[in-house]
């Protein structure tokens, strides 16, 4: 596995804590780090589109800043006391996965007010849904256009940095 992937693990742990705990936020977050150490990270809610083309869009940011891993995390809620801030880290060039997974726990306003430690599992890239954005997906041209142009316009609101080499 790739140093950036599992410094990333640590990472994503530290900001949905700081998400959950300090802001009582959790969003679905999406990351990714480039072969040149670039880290970009956006909410995936607000890009606003249906899961078949978010899907898409997510692959196409992944291909064009070749990127060596990506993280993808979300909110699962089993019922309003059992909640679960759950990611995965996924390599490029690795058929293992890291998903961390933390029970949430909120107070009668709904407020988050705790967060176990994340726990780290190793599974098989094939048996999470979003494991494969590492794969090549075909759009049209005109859809690869308007990637193009909503990556445009979301960079300024992005946060983007360097993790080095």
């Amino acid at each position: 596995m790739h140093l950036f992937s599992e410094n990333l693990a640590v990472e994503i742990s530290a900001y949905y804590r700081n998400l959950a705990l300090g802001h009582g936020v959790v969003p679905k977050v999406f990351t990714l780090v480039s072969g040149q150490g670039d880290q970009f990270l956006f909410f995936i809610d607000d890009l606003q589109m249906e899961k078949e083309e978010e899907d898409q869009f997510l692959a196409y940011i992944v291909k064009e800043h070749d990127a060596v891993s990506y993280a993808r995390g979300t909110l699962v809620i089993v019922d309003k006391s059992q909640q679960y801030i759950e990611f995965a880290v996924v390599d490029s060039d690795d058929e293992d996965v890291i998903v961390c997974s933390a029970e949430l726990t909120r107070d009668m306003d709904d407020k988050p007010i705790g967060l176990t430690e994340f726990d780290k599992t190793i599974v098989k890239k094939n048996s999470i849904i979003f494991g494969g954005l590492f794969e090549p997906v075909k759009v049209s041209e005109a859809k690869i256009e308007d990637f193009e142009s909503l990556w445009d316009e979301m960079k300024p609101k992005i946060l983007h940095r360097s993790m080095g080499i």
